[in-house]
């Protein structure tokens, strides 16, 4: 089954002081589920500040905003996507991950597969 892992991080800022974790780790950890045979897809995201916002409302007029649109303490750092058995499994990846760490958190949603007639 499918799972994506969402990296939070605690802050906006890149600091290994606060994160608790090198770039270093993260390449660590890549090649881990690479190895293992589990990574689909997944990608860092760049920084919050490159964020655009795109809003339609009821009369189809487009409003669209620099970064995020709700404040937050927390930041989508990137993704990846996994394929393992269960829950359990995921769970034990993402607990492994070098973003669960310094006040860091990974979000685990199963992948929605959906087919679709064409």
């Amino acid at each position: 089954m499918k799972y994506m892992l969402l990296f939070m991080s605690p802050t906006t800022e890149w600091d290994t002081t606060v994160d608790g974790c090198s770039f270093e780790d993260w390449i660590r950890y890549d090649r881990e589920m690479k190895d293992a045979g589990i990574w689909v897809s997944g990608y860092p995201l760049q920084d919050l500040t490159t964020c655009t916002t795109v809003q339609v409302g009821p009369d189809g007029d487009r409003t669209i905003t620099d970064g995020p649109f709700a404040e937050t303490r927390e930041v989508l750092g990137g993704y990846d996507i996994i394929d393992v058995p269960d829950l359990d499994a995921a769970m034990e990846w993402a607990a492994r991950s070098p973003g669960a760490l310094g006040g860091g958190s990974v979000q685990v949603r199963p992948v929605a597969e959906i087919e679709v007639e064409v």
